[in-house]
C-alpha cells in the first residue's frame, strides 16, 4: 500500500482509528476486512462510522484503509467516524463548514469515570443501615 495521499487518527473512549487515503474506487477496509463484516450486524455502529463520507461526494474516488483497536465495537466505531472526519477535511478544505457543523471534527472526550475508594463502583455507595 504505497502511495498514500493522506493519514489522519481518531479517537473515542480508549479506541484508537488510523485512516490510510488512497486514489480508487470508494472501498472502505477496517482491519482487512469490509465494513459490514467488521461490524457485523451491527447496522447502527456501521452508519455511525460512516457518516462522514455522506457530507462529501468526493469520497467515492478514494480507498479508505482503517486501522482501528483498542476499546470496544462501539468505542472503535466513533473513533473511525473522528478520523474518517479528520481525512475528509484534508482532502477537501471547503467541506470543513458543513463537518464542523455537524459535529465529526470535535473529539468526544468522555471517558468512563475511576473507581474511588470506599465505593463499589465510581458513584454507587454501600447500602446504608440506620440501625
Amino acid at each position: 500500500m504505497n502511495n498514500v495521499l493522506y493519514l489522519a487518527t481518531g479517537r473515542r473512549k480508549t479506541a484508537v482509528s488510523r485512516v490510510k487515503v488512497l486514489a480508487g474506487s470508494g472501498k472502505v477496509m477496517v482491519n482487512d476486512r469490509t465494513v459490514s463484516e467488521y461490524f457485523g450486524g451491527l447496522e447502527r455502529l456501521r452508519k455511525a462510522a460512516l457518516n462522514p463520507m455522506s457530507i462529501w461526494e468526493g469520497v467515492r474516488s478514494y480507498d479508505f484503509y482503517i486501522n482501528a483497536n483498542g476499546g470496544g465495537v462501539s468505542g472503535q466505531a466513533g473513533a473511525i467516524s473522528h478520523s474518517l472526519a479528520r481525512v475528509i477535511l484534508k482532502l477537501n478544505e471547503s467541506s470543513k463548514s458543513a463537518l464542523k457543523k455537524a459535529g465529526f471534527l470535535t473529539r468526544d472526550s468522555r471517558m468512563v469515570e475511576r473507581k474511588k475508594s470506599g465505593r463499589p463502583k465510581a458513584r454507587k455507595r454501600f447500602q446504608f443501615s440506620k440501625r
